[in-house]
C-alpha cells in the first residue's frame, strides 16, 4: 500500500511516516499544507491520503478543502481523515463527494498502529473507517426526519458499527450473536433504505453514507 501524509507538525509527520513504513506501508511523500498534497498525489497516485483538516495558512479547513477535492480528482485514492477535532460536517462532506473510501479517526484515540494500518487499508479499499466518537456525534447531530427513523433501535446500533468498519464477525462478538443473526438485521437495513442488489456501489458502503448523510 502506497500513502500520502499531510500534516503540518513536523514531529507527527515523521514519526508516522516511519511507524507507517515499519509495517510496510510505503510513504511516497509526507507534506506539510494543502497545495503540497494535492501535487503529491497528483505525483506519486497514491493508494490513500492520511490528511489533517487544520493545516497552514490559515489552520481552519484547508485540509477539508483539499481532501475534498482530492476525491473528486482521484476517486480511486481513499481520503483518512487524521484530526484531534469532531467536525461532523467534514464528515458528512467528504462522504457525500463519493461514497465509500473515506475515514476519519481522532490523534489522542489512536493508540495501536496496527489498528491504524487496518483502517488505513479498509479505506484504500473503499471501505469506511469512523472513530466511535465521530460516529456518536454524527448519529447525534441530525433532527431531520429520514429514513433512518424506520430502523429499530438494534439496527441503528448495528448500522453505527458498520460506519466504524467492523466486519459482521465484529459486530456479532460486540452484540454476543451469531452471525446471522447481524446478517439479518443488515439486510432489514437495505430493505428499509431502499437499498437494492442492483444498485450500483457497495450497498453496506451506500448504507452508511445514508446515515451519515443525515448529520445537519
Amino acid at each position: 500500500m502506497r500513502v500520502v501524509i499531510a500534516e503540518d507538525s513536523a514531529l507527527l509527520r515523521d514519526g508516522l511516516a516511519q511507524l507507517l513504513q515499519l509495517r510496510g506501508v510505503e510513504v511516497a511523500a509526507a507534506v506539510g499544507d494543502a497545495d503540497a498534497l494535492l501535487a503529491a498525489v497528483a505525483e506519486h497516485r497514491p493508494d490513500a491520503a492520511v490528511v489533517d483538516i487544520r493545516l497552514p495558512p490559515t489552520q481552519t479547513d484547508e485540509g477539508l478543502r483539499a481532501a475534498v477535492r482530492l476525491r473528486a480528482d482521484h476517486p480511486g485514492t481513499g481520503v483518512l481523515i487524521f484530526s484531534q477535532y469532531v467536525e461532523t460536517k467534514y464528515a458528512a462532506q467528504l462522504l457525500g463527494t463519493n461514497p465509500g473510501g473515506v475515514g476519519y479517526l481522532l490523534k489522542e484515540r489512536v493508540v495501536d498502529i496496527g489498528e491504524f494500518v487496518d483502517a488505513l487499508e479498509r479505506v484504500a479499499a473503499g471501505g469506511t473507517a469512523l472513530d466511535p466518537e465521530v460516529v456518536a456525534q454524527l448519529f447525534g447531530a441530525s433532527r431531520r426526519a429520514s429514513a433512518l427513523d424506520a430502523l429499530t433501535p438494534r439496527e441503528r446500533e448495528v448500522l453505527a458499527l458498520m460506519a466504524e468498519g467492523r466486519t459482521n464477525h465484529a459486530v456479532a462478538t460486540s452484540f454476543g450473536v451469531s452471525e446471522r443473526a447481524v446478517e439479518k438485521h443488515i439486510a432489514n437495513i437495505f430493505t428499509k433504505l431502499g437499498l437494492l442488489p442492483s444498485d450500483t456501489g457497495n450497498r453496506r458502503v451506500l448504507a452508511v453514507l445514508r446515515y451519515l448523510e443525515t448529520a445537519g
